[in-house]
């Protein structure tokens, strides 16, 4: 792979220079038209040497130690420090490999240090920041890489780290919001069937007994709960938890097919309340995504494509990359997204009027905290609304079991009487 000088125009009209490792001139002029830089000149230019003590050192991108699989995957939270950090060194008017290697230090995360090596070397050679980083895919998403790109092409790196900074840290408290308001009924449930199984099998067997004893006529519903807990205790039991696990698996399978998960996704954006809280948070996550990478330079085309890779939302993500293709034959993204039907019309109205106004960016952003506000409202109503709810279901699961139990013991009573 050969270095290229390029030189080129800002749209502020500011001369800038860039390197830039391709194959050929052709596959050169190639990445900067991705990239929406025209070039003035572009120029063959010999990489420096490193020395060889250098290189051994640089780790093997496919290195996948005992750690690495302890560690699990660098999260969205380490993205956002590494994307801080570095807009504070570079602000500073430290060197980039200064910086990278100041980072690198200071890491815990063993797969971002082994990235930061690797890309210290190769912006050591000669290469482009945003270059060194696209071979570090398990690190770096599309996202951090195109905007980190678009501000070297830009000559304002150490804003657009700010900017990505704020959208991963914004993308992450989204995200938690949502698994806290899912999360929540779930464990409680949970808890909640795990109670009633141990007081079904463990606590009514020891008045079942006592009820032979005294040979009284039980009442309906104690007869029921008195055969739930004998089913739950033969193995007939063991074929229905087998049953369970099996459609616990199928589904999982199913989800990882394409179509299985377009079907599963469809199916939970229905859901009521979580499906239009979901609709909403990827509304704001695709506003907020698509207005930084806008602001950023970042071409519509390549944009969408990254938004796509980033909507959690299988359904929302065919959306984005169908309505790509109807913008590339020259279609408004705000038209192309009204025929999907997937983002709730104010969203795209805006989009419309950002469109028509040439202020997209600026609009979307806008969307983007209006929807952000309108997750953490539902979040907090939901919440409210749940908590009570598990209550009263605990308490229903409890009660019915002691009811069952007392029930033959008034039966008793007046008998005796």
């Amino acid at each position: 792979m050969t270095a290229f000088v390029v030189t080129y125009t800002t749209k502020s009209g500011q001369r800038r220079e860039m390197t830039l490792n391709a194959d050929s001139p052709s596959v050169a002029r190639r990445e900067l038209r991705r990239r929406g830089i025209l070039a003035n000149t572009l120029v063959r230019k010999e990489a420096p040497k490193v020395p060889q003590a250098a290189a051994a050192k640089k780790p093997a991108s496919s290195f996948s130690g005992l750690a690495d699989l302890l560690e699990g995957p660098v999260t969205i939270r380490d993205k956002a420090l590494f994307a801080n950090k570095l807009s504070a060194l570079v602000d500073a008017g430290v060197p980039i490999l200064r910086s990278l290697d100041l980072m690198r230090v200071q890491q815990r995360s063993n797969k971002m240090r082994q990235a930061l090596a690797g890309m210290t070397q190769d912006v050591n050679q000669g290469d482009s920041l945003g270059n060194a980083m696209r071979r570090w895919p398990k690190v770096f998403d599309n996202l951090s890489i195109a905007l980190v790109e678009a501000g070297e092409a830009g000559g304002v790196l150490d804003d657009t780290l700010k900017r990505l900074a704020k959208l991963l840290e914004d993308n992450a408290k989204l995200q938690n919001q949502i698994k806290g308001a899912m999360s929540y009924p779930v464990t409680v449930l949970v808890i909640a069937i795990a109670v009633f199984l141990g007081m079904t099998i463990f606590l009514i067997p020891t008045f079942s007994s006592v009820f032979e004893q005294l040979g009284a006529e039980l009442p309906l519903f104690t007869q029921m709960m008195l055969n739930l807990s004998e089913f739950l205790r033969s193995w007939k039991a063991l074929i229905l938890l087998a049953a369970l696990v099996g459609f616990a698996f199928w589904v999982v399978s199913t989800y990882n097919t394409p179509m299985g998960r377009r079907q599963i996704d469809g199916l939970l954006l229905k859901l009521p309340l979580f499906g239009d809280l979901l609709q909403k948070s990827a509304s704001a996550q695709f506003c907020r995504t698509l207005s930084s990478l806008s602001k950023a330079g970042v071409p519509i085309l390549l944009s969408l494509e990254i938004v796509r890779e980033t909507a959690t939302n299988s359904v929302i993500s065919d959306a984005i990359i169908s309505s790509k293709n109807e913008v590339s034959e020259g279609m408004p993204l705000s038209a192309a997204l009204r025929l999907k039907n997937v983002f709730p019309e104010m969203c795209v109205n805006m989009l419309a009027i950002g469109e028509e106004t040439g202020e997209m960016d600026a609009m979307l952003s806008k969307v983007a905290d209006f929807y952000e506000d309108e997750v953490s409202t539902m979040v907090k109503a939901m919440t409210s609304m749940l908590e009570p709810a598990m209550i009263v279901l605990v308490g229903i699961i409890v009660g019915s079991v002691l009811l069952a139990m007392y029930l033959p013991m008034f039966s008793i009573y007046e008998h005796v009487r």
